[in-house]
């Protein structure tokens, strides 16, 4: 079963710095049917303007994830963490017993358009971590390369979590197929572009989730980039 969550039903933030839409439940926007999917809990699409940013907060017990689809994000976190992401790197924060953390856009005259993904890690209390990885626009095209797993596979970033998140680049009618494993639950998250999704249509900004699919066939309409959760 596909269920559709469309771009147009995401909350939505716009401040002077930051216009922000949240695919599900998220600061001052709550609904309890839209509390996330299985150990997925976040996924913001975020534009920050020139020179902007969040200033240095708090987290806890959170898998965060940093995605940059144009510009650079500056990061620092008490970890030790820290530097610019740019398209193609991962970022991955394990906030685990607690961090603060900042980020803001890298330059003073293009805005930065970046995912940020929280997952809930599988135990509280780890030890507060940072990773960040470039994964180059070939071996992400017409395939799905993994992007962050539990055990660090395939040299994705590690998790602390039974999820693995793999990204694609597809040009139009290029098309890639995901078998999930019995038991296992899917999420697509279109960020860029259109694709088909087992015959249905989505749009950037549109996710979808699915459960009991054999085989998910992931087709581009016109040039996109998607990412996939494989989520227990």
């Amino acid at each position: 079963m596909i269920n559709l969550r469309k771009a147009t039903d995401r909350f939505h933030t716009q401040i002077d710095w930051l216009d922000s839409w949240h695919t599900f439940s998220f600061g001052d926007h709550y609904d309890p049917d839209q509390m996330g999917f299985r150990a997925l809990r976040v996924i913001n699409d975020d534009t920050v303007q020139p020179g902007q940013g969040f200033g240095t907060h708090p987290h806890k017990d959170m898998e965060i994830l940093s995605y940059v689809l144009e510009g650079g994000l500056s990061h620092r976190d008490s970890s030790g963490g820290g530097g610019v992401i740019r398209p193609g790197d991962v970022q991955r924060m394990s906030a685990g017993t607690g961090v603060v953390h900042s980020e803001f856009n890298a330059s003073d005259k293009e805005p930065v358009h970046f995912l940020q993904i929280w997952i809930v890690p599988e135990r509280r209390g780890v030890k507060p971590g940072y990773e960040q990885k470039t994964f180059a626009s070939k071996d992400r095209s017409g395939k799905l390369r993994l992007l962050a797993s539990r055990d660090g596979r395939e040299g994705s970033v590690t998790i602390h979590q039974d999820a693995a998140v793999y990204g694609s680049l597809l040009g139009k009618g290029e098309r890639v197929a995901f078998e999930p494993s019995a038991s296992r639950h899917v999420w697509v998250q279109v960020a860029r572009g259109s694709i088909e999704l087992n015959g249905q249509k989505l749009s950037a900004g549109d996710g979808a989730s699915a459960s009991g699919e054999r085989v998910l066939t992931l087709q581009g309409l016109d040039p996109a980039e998607v990412l996939l959760f494989d989520l227990a």
